[in-house]
């Protein structure tokens, strides 16, 4: 007997956890591979911003506030939307792997035994 997951209509969240927010920004957690903003405008349309990597301690704006190397320390992995400037903490199941893929094993020499003379 062979049993398979069916949809119902019960509403779940990967993440339960709310992450805290600070002061002057406001802070969400990535989904699993998620690379484009949804946070929602006025409007109700969603943002579609591209996530791309916060270097919050080099940032001249974000050193007069300072909330996010207080909350986070010096180096932590934050993404920042490009257009409403929402912060993403990175997903847990997410843990170090490259979005665009796993990559293969180079043939040019790199993995090959060198030649015999």
């Amino acid at each position: 007997m062979r049993l398979t997951p069916l949809a119902t209509g019960e509403m779940t969240t990967s993440n339960t956890q709310a992450p805290p927010q600070l002061p002057h920004h406001k802070v969400k957690i990535k989904q699993a591979g998620q690379r484009a903003c949804n946070e929602k405008n006025e409007k109700g349309k969603f943002c579609g911003g591209h996530l791309k990597r916060w270097f919050y301690a080099t940032d001249v704006i974000e050193q007069a506030c300072g909330d996010a190397e207080k909350a986070w320390g010096k180096n932590a992995e934050v993404y920042r939307c490009e257009h409403c400037k929402t912060l993403y903490l990175p997903s847990p199941e997410d843990a170090k792997i490259n979005v665009a893929g796993k990559g293969r094993i180079s043939i040019f020499g790199l993995t090959l035994p060198p030649k015999e003379k």
